[in-house]
């Protein structure tokens, strides 16, 4: 099913509510805030018909500051809100907005399923590579060393590469971009919106607060587009867990110098390939059932289960 759309564009502006986000200065996640805007502008997405789900934690205070229906659920539960979603109003466009602790950690549960059976839907992660909201500790992306509330001799285990793991779980359509890049990040959303499947995107977004690391000024000058600049072709399944693979090599001081991307951090779109949506699926099981059976009797089925 197609979503719904406007006849004509609304400005970005258009897309935010009058409500100021209470995020600290400078923080990374104005620029998504931004980009969803842009966004949301090229596609004509509907206000009155557009859906944005969150969590729990910095990131996922993002619903609030946009004109949408926001959904703020439990702490990772965001997934499961916008899976129930995309099956009660399939029209409706729908965007989950998280940070890296809420997703791949309470929530990590729900992102693998998701991914495979391909719901049409838009999964950004605001990846600051802590934990902000409870005051620095670390998450399942931090560095190895990285000194959290609760880790104050550095972090002992390795972090996560999101990016392998959403193409091995069947993400249909996964990139990484960076929030002082809001062109390229404003572009890779806007392609993410597009797909018809389930998209994931991981933002770099840097939290001047707590994480003294991984900073605006830490990213200048080390990013590398693996679309412009290497011309990796997303259609290459095998190449885009290849690349995806490297993406945590800037975190080895051994590496710094080491294909493919020298020490910088890849941003583009590393996957995107078609396949049948679930939501695509269950509409040709209704057709099915009505087809041989009719209108259900819903007073019927559901007498079968009164006490």
């Amino acid at each position: 099913m197609e979503f719904v759309r406007l006849e004509t564009k609304l400005p970005p502006k258009e897309y935010r509510s009058d409500l100021e986000p209470t995020w600290c200065p400078g923080c990374g996640d104005f620029g998504v805030v931004t980009a969803l805007t842009k966004a949301f502008s090229e596609e004509q997405f509907d206000p009155t018909s557009l859906a944005i789900t969150s969590g729990i934690g910095c990131s996922s205070r993002l619903p609030l500051w946009m004109n949408a229906f926001g959904l703020h659920t439990a702490h990772g539960r965001a997934l499961p809100a916008a899976v129930g979603i995309r099956l009660a109003k399939p029209e409706v466009p729908t965007i989950v907005t998280a940070g890296d602790g809420d997703i791949f950690s309470i929530g990590m549960e729900h992102f693998p399923h998701a991914a495979r059976k391909n719901f049409n839907m838009t999964l950004i992660v605001m990846d600051n590579r802590m934990y902000a909201l409870t005051k620095n500790q670390t998450s399942p992306t931090s560095r190895r060393g990285y000194k959290g509330s609760l880790n104050p001799y550095g972090n002992i285990e390795e972090p996560m590469n999101v990016l392998t793991f959403a193409i091995a779980s069947g993400a249909t359509f996964v990139a990484q971009s960076y929030s002082g890049n809001p062109k390229h990040l404003a572009e890779t959303i806007k392609a993410a919106s597009e797909h018809k499947g389930f998209s994931f995107v991981n933002v770099l977004s840097p939290c001047p607060t707590f994480n003294k690391i991984d900073t605006f000024k830490y990213y200048k000058g080390r990013t590398i587009d693996i679309n412009k600049e290497l011309g990796h072709d997303p259609s290459d399944v095998k190449k885009a867990l290849e690349l995806a693979s490297h993406t945590l090599d800037a975190d080895n001081p051994e590496l710094q110098n080491a294909e493919p991307f020298k020490g910088k951090r890849p941003i583009g779109i590393f996957l995107k390939v078609e396949k049948e949506t679930f939501e695509d699926k269950v509409a040709k099981l209704k057709e099915q059932f009505m087809a041989s059976n009719g209108e259900p009797n819903w007073d019927e089925i559901l007498d079968k289960y009164r006490p």
